[in-house]
């Protein structure tokens, strides 16, 4: 059996702890590897480690840094189905959102590789008579990630791409469900010529957590994950006197107007909604149906889900349309938010419960599923499923649209779809979400642009992304300089 090993000081190793986690393959239900739980010590290793690598990739010049992501971005071409296989083994997406996984997280190193031009400072001669000032940006020292399951490649590759470019020492913990990617990756980022103790992994789960938010060596800590654990992460981080990035979870509604395009509407809430199984903080959770769409778009859309395939992704041989969620019990969690929505009133429009797929009799398959008749009484107005369940909601005006979608906490993404420039307008300027999409079902920027979650889907003040997590990972010195004029007999002035 496998056993994904941390990477500490240029090593790989077991942590002294035996305690070990199953990864499993949910397609099959399978255990495929398992995962060490290590502890503080082990954090406090890799933390040494990295501080002890810190001066001396600091004070590598930006152009050298970024060398190794590009040969990193060579190899992960060069092996990009075979990562993208390994992501569907041990989480369950299809091989297309497998690659979107990989894709994106490889953007972000694009993205990362324009760091001698996003660390350039700013400068202004003469801001008093023989008096100069330049201020420059400089990495942070250590800094680490913790990550969620449902993006095993991209996540990651949020945050410590970015991180080492600037001249940061960085320590990920990788989701305990799916390490293998991470571990995959950083292998290859090491075969890339990083030195050792730049960029350290340490498995685990909540003791990893919480001695990383306690360690004084760590200037910085990333996360995404649900909102209940975002908001303690970003809690506890800022007491213990350090910067946070915490990104939760989502409830994002998806406003169909009557003059919206039929097909493109139904298959952008298709997506938006149960690709990656729902398992992602930008799913279209709630459709708002305007006026006489519920005649038209609605219909398009339940026809369209209903015939959608579910089953195993783990080969490249046969894909359906949507695969496994990610553990048994999270089945279950899924199939009883059903149970809860149904009980409260709402009406099964497709779906409902359990998939069977005679090649896989014990993965963990739901059938997508849409729910009508959503009013705020129901908890699944307000509690986030991360599984394939759309709400539908009623609505008469564009105005009770917004409403609706304005009640609830979270605040990551809102979508519109229309044909109408000022509804859309309308919509973009009063819709309560940091992320917009018009006619675009899953309004994730690209990796120039930052991840700009709004409420209780993000806790801190610079966003994951574009030059805002360029931000993150330094801080501004700045510099003002005096010269005195040279005396007549001084050598300078001969």
């Amino acid at each position: 059996m496998q056993l994904a090993e941390n990477l500490i000081a240029g090593r790989w190793t077991a942590p002294s702890s035996k305690e070990t986690l199953p990864v499993m393959n949910p397609s099959r239900g399978e255990q495929i590897a398992a995962v060490p739980l290590s502890g503080a010590a082990e954090v406090d290793a890799a933390v040494k480690a990295a501080a002890e690598a810190f001066p001396g990739w600091a004070s590598t010049p930006p152009s050298e840094r970024v060398q190794v992501l590009y040969r990193l971005k060579a190899h992960l071409e060069a092996g990009f189905d075979e990562i993208c296989l390994m992501v569907s083994r041990e989480h369950g997406k299809t091989l297309s959102e497998s690659r979107g996984d990989l894709r994106r997280g490889i953007e972000m190193i694009e993205f990362a590789c324009s760091a001698p031009t996003l660390l350039m400072g700013d400068a202004l001669q003469n801001i008093a008579r023989g008096i100069d000032c330049h201020n420059d940006r400089v990495p942070l020292g250590v800094v680490a990630g913790i990550c969620p399951f449902n993006f095993p490649a991209m996540v990651p590759l949020w945050m410590w791409p970015v991180a080492i470019a600037c001249g940061n020492c960085f320590i990920l913990k990788p989701s305990e469900k799916v390490p293998l990617t991470a571990v995959h990756i950083v292998k290859l980022l090491q075969k890339s010529g990083l030195p050792d103790g730049v960029l350290s992994i340490v498995h685990g789960g909540r003791a990893v957590v919480e001695a990383l938010l306690a360690h004084p060596g760590i200037a910085a800590i990333s996360f995404v994950g649900s909102t209940a654990v975002a908001k303690e992460i970003y809690r506890i981080g800022c007491a213990n006197g350090k910067r946070v990035q915490s990104a939760g979870g989502a409830k994002n509604f998806v406003v169909v107007m009557p003059d919206a395009d039929i097909e493109k509407t139904a298959q952008g809430l298709k997506d938006g909604a149960f690709g990656c199984a729902g398992e992602r903080c930008m799913a279209a959770s709630t459709a708002v149906i305007v006026g006489d769409a519920s005649k038209t778009v609605l219909p398009a859309l339940v026809e369209t889900v209903a015939a959608m395939k579910v089953g195993p992704t783990d080969t490249a041989a046969s894909q359906p349309d949507m695969g496994a969620v990610i553990t048994a019990q999270h089945r279950e969690h899924v199939a009883k938010m059903i149970s809860t929505g149904t009980a409260h009133g709402a009406k099964v429009l497709t779906g409902g419960d359990l998939a069977q797929s005679s090649g896989a009799p014990n993965g963990y398959f739901v059938k997508p599923t849409i729910l009508d008749g959503i009013t705020y009484e129901n908890p699944l107005a307000t509690h986030e499923v991360f599984g394939p369940v759309l709400n539908v909601m009623r609505a008469a005006t564009l105005d009770e649209a917004i409403r609706l979608a304005n009640r609830q906490a979270y605040g990551n993404g809102a979508c519109i779809f229309t044909s109408s420039g000022p509804a859309a307008r309308e919509y973009r300027t009063r819709v309560g979400a940091g992320m917009v999409g018009i006619n675009v079902g899953v309004p994730a920027p690209m990796a120039f642009f930052p991840f700009t979650g709004w409420n209780e889907s993000f806790f801190g003040d610079l966003h994951i992304q574009g030059k805002e997590g360029v931000l993150f990972y330094t801080k501004q010195r700045t510099t003002t300089t005096r010269w005195f004029l040279p005396s007549e007999g001084d050598i300078w002035a001969r």
